[in-house]
């Protein structure tokens, strides 16, 4: 440990100077920390036999700090978070809902009951076949049929 702490005191400043280099400014401490343990790692696996100490400490700090740079960049970039605004926004989730019900029931016009059953049930409600024959008591297949009599009608009402 004696030995550790002695490399490390020699070389603290040059982990500084590449976090510097490199333009680490988010997360320094965690950064600072990953090229304490590549200089550990470094101390271990150092041969004097492949040149000086020195470049082998700061060739492995480097790279082992680009490649959690690397790491870091591409978890910002899967995972955007939205900025604070967005998180004060508050919507009226109610103030729709009886304006989409009308437009969705324009288009129930000359169905079933048991289509128009289906329609609100699939598109409003979020309802699954399965759900919907559950929950009126019918079979699967019955709502398969009402399914397909109401995109048909639907279908030739749109032209298409």
């Amino acid at each position: 440990m004696k030995e550790f702490l002695a490399v490390f005191q020699k070389y603290e400043a040059m982990i500084h100077h590449i976090l510097r280099s490199l333009r680490i400014y988010k997360n320094y401490d965690e950064f600072f920390q990953i090229g304490l343990i590549a200089l550990w790692e470094a101390k271990e696996r150092f041969d004097s036999k492949k040149g000086s100490f020195t470049s082998f400490a700061y060739l492995t700090i480097k790279g082992r700090l680009l490649t959690e740079l690397k790491k870091s960049a591409a978890l910002e970039e899967r995972y955007r978070y939205p900025k604070e605004e967005f998180w004060n926004l508050q919507l009226d989730e109610g103030a729709d809902v009886p304006l989409e019900m009308e437009t969705l029931l324009t288009y129930c016009e000359g169905l079933t009951t048991n289509q128009k059953k289906w329609v609100v049930a699939t598109f409003h409600l979020g309802m699954s076949s399965a759900e919907l024959a559950n929950y009126e008591n019918v079979s699967p297949s019955a709502v398969k049929k009402w399914k397909r009599g109401a995109l048909e009608k639907i279908k030739q009402k749109l032209g298409r």
